[in-house]
């Protein structure tokens, strides 16, 4: 195998993926609605892939109009290119890194960048999942999938995983940060209500000892002690006939109505790029749902490829490498 302190490590940054054109948005949620680790369409197995194609028939009509008020496509795929691209500049002082993708219900799929690595001599990978809150839904499918593609692969992968990072400190201060600047767009920011809004998670999935809500506390906990500046949670992004996590995100902003809130910072808390939940749900839906209500809405920019965001991944790689002793 040669010197294993010469060979590269290989970073596989995960993430959910995105329809790259609006005819990629059926198979898309298909691919999405298909995976049993987000939802159990039926109690037989087999029936799962029946059940989502119907489902992803009769939605992608409504999300292809979200899509073409964000320009036609999810800007995914560019902005973690744009990430692992960052990452790399980050890690060259450290070894020899090679950072790749791995899209959970898109391209690219996790065996095609296991091969790309392999190809380029990676026998060493990290897994650095973009959500730095572990669900079963999220990074544990990602993980699981990959896992897969490692024990499918004819390469003797070496894995070292990195779990969840909901107060990474360089994280916390970008963060941080973001919320400083969007309070400062208001005349008054000492009138404006931060509203921290997460992607939102069947409720059961709690109860069954998910830590996603834990790890969202942890977050907003170590935000706020850098800010000073206390917030309300809610959770957008639900569908389908299960019990979701409360209150809703539309259902906070009624609330606030209710009680006189003139302005709100919208903060997307467990968004890390830039996708249709935080350009469309957010900039549009969330937005006019509150001018409605008489309601200034705006949002904090999410990190996307912002250096104290690429620092603190950096520091989550070179600590998993010296854990799994990739490095010494």
């Amino acid at each position: 195998m040669g010197n294993h302190r010469s060979e590269p490590i290989g970073v596989v940054l995960l993430n959910m993926g995105g329809p790259e054109k609006l005819a990629d948005v059926e198979p898309f949620l298909f691919n999405l609605f298909a995976d049993r680790n987000i939802i159990r369409l039926s109690p037989f197995p087999f029936l799962q892939k029946f059940i989502a194609r119907k489902i992803a028939r009769k939605r992608a009509v409504k999300s292809r109009k979200s899509y073409e008020l964000i320009g036609g496509s999810s800007p995914l795929a560019r902005i973690t290119a744009e990430q692992g691209k960052a990452l790399a500049k980050q890690l060259t002082p450290h070894g020899r890194f090679l950072v790749g993708a791995v899209m959970r219900y898109w391209r690219p799929r996790a065996d095609e960048t296991l091969a790309k690595l392999a190809a380029h001599g990676v026998r060493r990978l990290v897994a650095l999942p973009l959500y730095p809150h572990y669900s079963k839904a999220t990074s544990g499918s990602s993980f699981k999938d990959l896992r897969r593609a490692v024990a499918e692969s004819a390469t003797p992968f070496e894995l070292a995983v990195i779990n969840a990072w909901p107060d990474q400190p360089d994280y916390v201060a970008a963060l941080a940060e973001t919320i400083r600047q969007g309070l400062q767009r208001f005349d008054a920011p000492e009138q404006v209500t931060v509203v921290y809004s997460a992607h939102s998670l069947p409720v059961s999935f709690i109860v069954e000892g998910d830590p996603y809500l834990d790890h969202i506390s942890r977050t907003i906990a170590a935000v706020e002690r850098e800010t000073g500046i206390t917030g309300k949670l809610c959770f957008q992004s639900r569908s389908g006939p299960v019990k979701w996590l409360t209150p809703s995100t539309q259902e906070m902003i009624r609330e606030l109505a209710d009680q006189r809130v003139k302005n709100i910072l919208m903060v997307p808390i467990s968004f890390v790029s830039d996708h249709v939940e935080t350009l469309y749900e957010i900039d549009i839906q969330y937005r006019d749902l509150a001018n409605a209500y008489g309601i200034r809405l705006m949002r904090t920019a999410v990190p996307n490829a912002d250096p104290r965001f690429i620092a603190g991944l950096t520091k989550l790689v070179l600590d998993a490498c010296r854990r799994q002793h990739f490095l010494r």
